[in-house]
């Protein structure tokens, strides 16, 4: 039996992660410990990928980093789907308005 895990602030959570995440008991654990924003985090980070098979991996290490105690995803910037947080302006150039990065 799956355990139904804990809200999230935007994004509903994906039945894949809700699937691998209520199989470790370590990951569901961490998921009830940590804020709605971080849980938020961890979704989009994991569904906003383009392949199948980086979002089984996105998937596999959210499992293990949230099971191995971590809060957040490593190097991410935070959901930019959020209407309550102005993106930084690094967040809003490079990633919102694909501007290039000069080198």
């Amino acid at each position: 039996m799956n355990k139904q895990l804990s809200g999230v602030l935007v994004h509903e959570m994906p039945t894949d992660l809700q699937l691998a995440l209520s199989s470790n008991t370590k990951a569901v654990a961490a998921w009830e410990n940590i804020s709605v924003i971080a849980r938020n985090e961890w979704i989009c980070w994991t569904v906003s990928v383009k392949q199948d098979k980086t979002r089984l991996e996105h998937i596999k290490r959210a499992c293990a980093d949230l099971a191995a105690g971590k809060r957040r995803p490593c190097c991410w910037v935070g959901c930019l789907h959020r209407t309550d947080k102005k993106p930084s302006a690094w967040a809003q150039k490079v990633l919102i308005d694909k501007q290039p990065r000069k080198l």
